[in-house]
């Protein structure tokens, strides 16, 4: 179904990206008596229930500078530090102007999760929609989408376009135990979010690009292409087929270079 919002799945996959991701679990040790043995330290969330041998793509580990960082928020309490590092990297006025401000890690975990399935939650979203409405060309018994529609996109591809996706990938990788562990309260307690996000990314680059115009219907109250095949893709390739040729190919060529990031992480032996 042709939404009236986008969002882009990088940030990954963002999409896109949009660029994304923070902070790290945060649990004070409980004071120990002097003449008891302090306990061993608890496995980091991301590899507390997820076993080894099925992880794909771990994150590298963060140990070489943690002693530096201050202590960083819990999952619940994670919006005002992510939306300042998000500041940090693409400027205040774009994440003013694009980014939800509650519940920010859960909203991507949840996003990037249904972008390779059918439908998408405009609820859960984490970016805001672009402006305007939804542009098509005839009347609702023989529709095509609006070239012109193209254009509400551009300033949302703009800002991915622009993106040091080395800085994203530092951002996630630094703080990635939260989106694991949102992950895992989603409903994957043994589910490994990296390696779904690389599969989402795997999904959108596989976008087809149709020849011609695409036509559209208009069954229900929201147009829907008129090709089952294209309006039976997963939520995020519609999206791309709905941001028109040129800013789908931006978009492409970001996730790509998020993924060669992602992907080159050390692997285990």
């Amino acid at each position: 179904m042709v939404k009236r919002w986008i969002l882009p799945a990088i940030a990954g996959a963002g999409l896109v990206g949009a660029a994304l991701w923070y902070a790290l679990v945060y649990r004070p040790a409980l004071p120990v008596p002097a003449s008891t043995p302090a306990p061993p330290a608890p496995p980091a969330p991301a590899a507390a229930t997820v076993p080894a041998e099925v992880i794909l793509h771990p994150v590298p580990p963060n140990a070489a500078d943690a002693a530096v960082r201050p202590p960083l928020p819990t999952l619940n309490d994670s919006d005002p530090a992510l939306l300042a590092a998000l500041e940090q990297i693409l400027g205040v006025p774009v994440v003013k102007d694009f980014f939800v401000r509650e519940n920010l890690v859960r909203r991507i975990v949840v996003s990037i999760d249904n972008l390779a399935r059918p439908k998408l939650s405009a609820e859960r979203r984490p970016i805001a929609g672009p402006p305007g409405l939804f542009q098509v060309q005839g009347d609702e018994l023989h529709a095509t989408l609006d070239p012109q529609n193209y254009a509400r996109y551009r300033p949302l591809v703009a800002v991915v376009h622009g993106l040091d996706m080395q800085r994203i990938a530092d951002l996630y990788f630094r703080f990635y135990p939260l989106f694991q562990s949102a992950y895992q309260d989603l409903g994957y307690p043994t589910g490994y979010f990296n390696d779904r996000l690389i599969a989402v990314i795997d999904v959108l680059l596989a976008t087809p690009q149709p020849m011609g115009p695409l036509e559209l219907v208009r069954p229900r109250v929201m147009y829907e292409f008129a090709d089952a095949g294209l309006e039976a893709l997963p939520s995020g390739q519609k999206i791309l087929l709905r941001m028109g040729p040129d800013n789908a190919v931006a978009v492409k060529d970001k996730l790509a270079e998020l993924r060669a990031i992602l992907t080159a992480a050390p692997t285990k032996h």
